[in-house]
């Protein structure tokens, strides 16, 4: 049976023992992690799913098909609630990035887009949904930023070549980036301690990929409870970002 903290302070505390034991650690985390910095979360009541005033609801306007059938409306949405050029890192982002440079982290797997655990230092991040930060034309491979896009209106085209620039972001209906995946699953199996924190574990693939870990530790650290918590060591039911001030 898994060891459950509520306790933050506490939390903190059995994290920074375990990091300190482990000898190659991985995060995998999810929305939760991000919400500390103002980036609402995807299922809780003030969270993506939830948001009014868009004529089509957010699983439609966030797939492929609606991508190429209504452009300009999936950017507005895109660049009014999916970017969010004022966030920043909190304490989580920022311990991980610690426990990286000091060589106890191996790497971090992410759900999120919004690319705040570069902006807080780590440099070996899976990014298994993309990113905000990458936009891609269609015709030339271009890169754009996120900076660059929320500067413009309507549908974003290349300004080299014409072509429609497309941000690099998994949409409901897309494959995730293969690569990626086989980068995240090499490092969660080889892994000894594997902390999961701010997801949910319910949106497949990405949750299945804590089936492939095989080390000593499963930590999950999350408000609510998971899938996961039954098979894991230790459950830290508290603020993820106050788990990570230690």
């Amino acid at each position: 049976m898994a060891k459950t903290i509520k306790d933050p302070a506490e939390a903190a505390a059995e994290l920074k023992r375990l990091f300190g034991e482990a000898t190659s650690a991985v995060f995998f985390g999810g929305a939760g992690v991000s919400t500390a910095s103002g980036i609402p979360d995807f299922r809780s009541p003030s969270g993506l799913y939830h948001q009014r005033g868009y004529k089509y609801p957010p699983e439609t306007m966030l797939s492929h098909g609606f991508y190429e059938t209504h452009r300009e409306e999936f950017f507005d949405f895109y660049r009014n609630v999916m970017c969010a050029p004022d966030a920043r890192p909190n304490q989580c982002h920022l311990k991980l990035a610690e426990l990286e440079r000091e060589g106890r982290l191996l790497s971090v797997v992410t759900q999120n887009i919004d690319g705040l655990h570069q902006a807080a230092g780590s440099r070996r991040v899976w990014e298994l949904h993309g990113s905000t930060h990458r936009n891609v034309c269609q015709r030339c491979g271009r890169v754009f930023s996120q900076e660059w896009v929320l500067a413009t209106s309507g549908e974003p085209r290349c300004d080299a070549c014409g072509g429609p620039v497309k941000p690099d972001v998994v949409l409901y209906e897309e494959s995730l980036d293969q690569s990626v995946i086989e980068g995240a699953v090499r490092d969660i199996a080889s892994c000894d301690l594997l902390v999961v924190g701010g997801t949910s574990l319910v949106v497949y693939p990405a949750a299945g990929l804590i089936d492939y870990f095989r080390g000593d530790r499963l930590v999950i650290c999350n408000l609510e409870p998971t899938s996961g918590d039954a098979r894991a060591d230790v459950v830290c039911a508290c603020d993820i970002a106050k788990a990570f001030d230690f």
